[in-house]
């Protein structure tokens, strides 16, 4: 059986081969993300494993299916870049990996709190030059601080569970019931309590049509002045443009992002030899109370076994007959 995988990069490559995988498999890795265009590298693959950028529009699936495939195994937990109606309807079923490692997500958006609070990054740079002068580099304890999460999942608690361990109070939002989270010192709040009555803000939910641009100019306009915002999430549940003005009102205070609405030809990549094109992330970037990392909260050895190894048994349960973590249209 012949298995494509798009967006693969030399660490996909190490943790695919060491999870091992029948001698029959037939593992193909391409660098190059999967559109319209590439998706000719696929012809003859039963099986096309892609990442979160790449594309699986209509068009695209209509051309695998064509090829000769027939599963598609995601290595991601998103899959709100797959349309899953076209899917669907050409008989192409579509697995994913629900959870690989939510704590290395967590632990990211939490290092993104500490060096945006305590201007690591500025620090860095600064003592590299010589200037050993700590003007400009104050921050505030965490303890005590109001921390708000969006989203109650695995990644969600994992981080609330770090943040309860410096001392913060932690309000979770979550459109459904979750229990026991006094294990985590947290209690469960409305989405308004949680935009408006914390210090610090981090997404970890789903991107769905209701949480599309859930933080907008609105929303920024109901937080606490001076408050920070992490999204390890995706990238579209904020307005980026919107970021810009709250950043240059002082409303938004710190921004760490690892993820970006228009990243999918930008992120994995190297483009420091040509202008950055889009004038949005551009301008995000020359904010000194800002940090953009480029999608790596997942990329911890833990997690990429994980991914390996769930897209292994994905495959295999399909191969089988008896298909695991698949998703569906509407489901």
């Amino acid at each position: 059986m012949r298995i494509c995988l798009f967006s693969s990069k030399p660490y996909d490559r190490e943790s695919f081969l060491a999870a091992g995988a029948p001698s029959d498999w037939q593992l193909h890795f391409h660098e190059t993300r999967l559109t319209l265009d590439s998706s000719a590298l696929a012809a003859g693959s039963e099986v096309v494993c892609a990442f979160i950028n790449d594309e699986l529009s209509a068009p695209v699936l209509e051309r695998l299916a064509a090829q000769g495939t027939r599963l598609i195994a995601l290595r991601s937990a998103g899959y709100n870049h797959v349309d899953l109606q076209a899917a669907q309807r050409l008989g192409l079923p579509v697995v994913r990996v629900p959870a690989y490692s939510p704590h290395a997500v967590a632990e990211h958006a939490v290092a993104l709190v500490l060096a945006l609070n305590r201007r690591i990054h500025r620090a860095f740079n600064r003592t590299r030059e010589g200037d050993f002068s700590l003007h400009g580099l104050t921050g505030f304890d965490l303890h005590g601080k109001t921390v708000g999460v969006v989203g109650g999942g695995k990644i969600g608690q994992a981080f609330a569970r770090i943040m309860h361990g410096f001392g913060c109070q932690v309000l979770i939002y979550d459109p459904y019931p979750l229990a026991g989270l006094e294990t985590l010192g947290a209690r469960q709040a409305t989405l308004d309590e949680v935009i408006t009555g914390s210090d610090i803000l981090s997404l970890h939910c789903p991107l769905t049509e209701a949480s599309h641009h859930l933080i907008d100019r609105a929303r920024l306009a109901q937080m606490k002045p001076g408050v920070m915002l992490i999204n390890t999430g995706r990238g579209a549940l904020v307005d980026a443009p919107a970021l810009i003005a709250a950043l240059k009102s002082g409303q938004l205070g710190y921004l760490g992002l690892d993820v970006y609405e228009e990243e999918s030809e930008l992120f994995f990549e190297d483009h420091s030899d040509r202008p950055l094109q889009d004038d949005t992330l551009a301008r995000l970037l020359t904010f000194p109370n800002v940090i953009i990392t480029a999608h790596q909260a997942f990329l911890t050895r833990e997690a990429l076994g994980a991914i390996a190894r769930t897209t292994r048994d994905n495959i295999a349960a399909w191969v089988a007959g008896t298909p695991s973590n698949e998703v569906k249209a509407g489901a």
